[in-house]
């Protein structure tokens, strides 16, 4: 069995890997608990875990390895990909696009519609968000839609996002602004005259390039 926590020699072996460590040999099946609800024409992968009083709704695609806690609410018509954790209280509304291996805190929000008005039907105008791979949701978080939030991106507990993040940013507040860089394993970085960095827990190194973050060695 897979340990729950991996050690930083054992994440840095993973990351000599690609990203099919996420996808598992099918046939394990998934679980759903007694107390949740799958429609029809709903896809879940291999070793994926329902909890208690959620709700999948149809057209959706879940992937492998991901996990779903109490009274999580996801589609119609939503992508999960594999390795994804979502926390306790969180809808994931049709428009809203998941990559592999993110993490969304619990009570974190997202929406579809900029402008929604109880009398007015405006499912012809659901505005796409995607979060890329890697990316962490703090908890209560607000994921306003038509935005897309980059790989490996964290965003702090009770942010408010409205626009685009890069790939590997740190955003809090409300309305979110950008703070500083994150590395893959979510540290802080610590920048030096070059205005490049290493994180201690797998020497993996970075530099900021043309006010991005790119990996320079893994």
């Amino acid at each position: 069995m897979e340990k729950k926590y991996i050690s930083s020699q054992d994440w840095k072996k993973r990351l000599r890997h690609e990203k099919h460590i996420l996808k598992k040999e099918s046939g394990s099946g998934f679980f759903v608990h007694e107390s949740s609800f799958v429609d029809d024409n709903v896809t879940v992968g291999d070793d994926t875990k329902i909890w208690h009083f959620s709700h999948i709704l149809s057209g959706s695609n879940i992937g492998n390895s991901c996990s779903f806690g109490q009274n999580c609410v996801v589609g119609p018509n939503v992508k999960v990909g594999n390795g994804v954790k979502v926390q306790n209280n969180v809808s994931i509304y049709e428009g809203v696009e998941i990559e592999d291996a993110v993490f969304i805190g619990p009570s974190a929000v997202f929406t579809n519609v900029i402008n929604p008005r109880a009398f007015i039907v405006r499912k012809s105008e659901f505005k796409k968000t995607v979060l890329k791979y890697g990316c962490t949701i703090g908890a209560n978080a607000t994921v306003v839609c038509g935005v897309t939030i980059g790989e490996y991106a964290l965003v702090g507990s009770g942010a408010v996002i409205n626009r685009d993040v890069k790939p590997y940013a740190l955003m809090v507040g409300v309305p979110a602004k950008q703070i500083g860089w994150v590395s893959r394993a979510g540290n802080r970085l610590e920048f030096d005259e070059k205005d490049e960095a290493i994180d201690s827990y797998d020497n993996s190194r970075y530099k900021i390039q043309s006010n991005n973050l790119i990996l320079i060695k893994e």
